[in-house]
Parts: structure tokens; C-alpha cells; sequence
């Protein structure tokens, strides 16, 4: 294997790596230990709020990343694969959180100031996009345990 090959697959593996393990350690660590760890749970959900926003801008560059990556690897053969299709609806799932669900939910919070948004009269609508919202995040989160799983048996291919 060439040295250019030999980095590009490296390069590959770290992209990965950095995508699924923000996404698990963010969501499965860091917000619900600030959650119980803060006494104020509208900082938290401020800080939470933050976390997933830096991790979607970061998973929708490594998602584009391990894309091109697939196609310049395969050509268009990659459009058959599992791995291909596994990334890309990880992407698309970031792309409708980032861009849809999370500013949704950052104007509820706005509109329901002075109050935190789950003292006032948008505490059920923000529950159900929340939920909706974490529903998402763990359908991502599976996704991505497959597309490890397929690409460790597959050698990354």
C-alpha cells in the first residue's frame, strides 16, 4: 500500500473516530453529567444546547469528509454500499438537527423569556421537539455503532 494510501486511510480512521466519539461522549456523558451535576438546569441545558451545536458543525465536516473519501476510494461503487449509505443518513440526521430542530428549539427558549422555557406555556411543544430531537440523536447514534461495525468487518472498505 502506497504512503498517500496508508495516510488517507489513516486520515479516514481519525475522521471517524472524532465523529462517533464526540457523538457518543457528548450525548451520553457530557450533557447528562452537566445535568446532574449543575443546580441550574436551564445553564445546563444552555451549555448542552452549545455542545450539540459545536458537535453538528464538527459531524457535518467529518460526515463530508468520510463521503468524498468513500466515492474517491470506490468511484461510484461506493453509492452500493452499506457504509456509504449508513454515513450519509448520519449526515442527513446532523444536517436536520443542526438546521432545523436545534434552532427551533433555541427560539422557543427566546420566546418564552423571562421564564426558562420549561416554567412557561411552550413547556409542552419544546418537550415534544426535545424528545423528537433525542429520538434522532440516538437513531444517529445507532447508525453510527453499524456503520463501525460494518466498516471493522470490511477492514474499512
Amino acid at each position: 500500500m502506497s504512503p498517500v494510501r496508508r495516510l488517507a486511510d489513516a486520515l479516514f480512521q481519525v475522521a471517524l473516530t472524532l465523529w462517533v466519539g464526540g457523538l457518543w461522549s457528548i450525548g451520553y456523558l457530557v450533557v447528562p453529567t452537566l445535568f446532574n451535576t449543575l443546580e441550574s438546569r436551564p445553564l445546563a441545558g444552555a451549555i448542552a444546547a452549545s455542545l450539540f451545536e459545536v458537535s453538528g458543525w464538527a459531524g457535518l465536516g467529518l460526515g463530508i469528509f468520510l463521503l468524498l473519501c468513500l466515492l474517491l476510494r470506490q468511484g461510484l461503487a461506493a453509492l452500493r454500499t452499506l457504509p456509504f449509505w449508513l454515513a450519509a443518513l448520519m449526515l442527513i440526521l446532523t444536517a436536520v438537527s443542526l438546521f432545523g430542530i436545534q434552532p427551533l428549539m433555541a427560539r422557543m427558549k427566546l420566546e418564552a423569556l423571562p421564564l426558562a422555557v420549561m416554567e412557561s406555556p411552550l413547556r409542552e411543544r419544546f418537550s415534544t421537539w426535545h424528545g423528537i430531537s433525542s429520538s434522532l440523536y440516538l437513531l444517529q447514534s445507532l447508525l453510527a455503532l453499524g456503520l463501525l461495525l460494518r466498516l471493522g468487518r470490511s477492514g474499512g472498505r
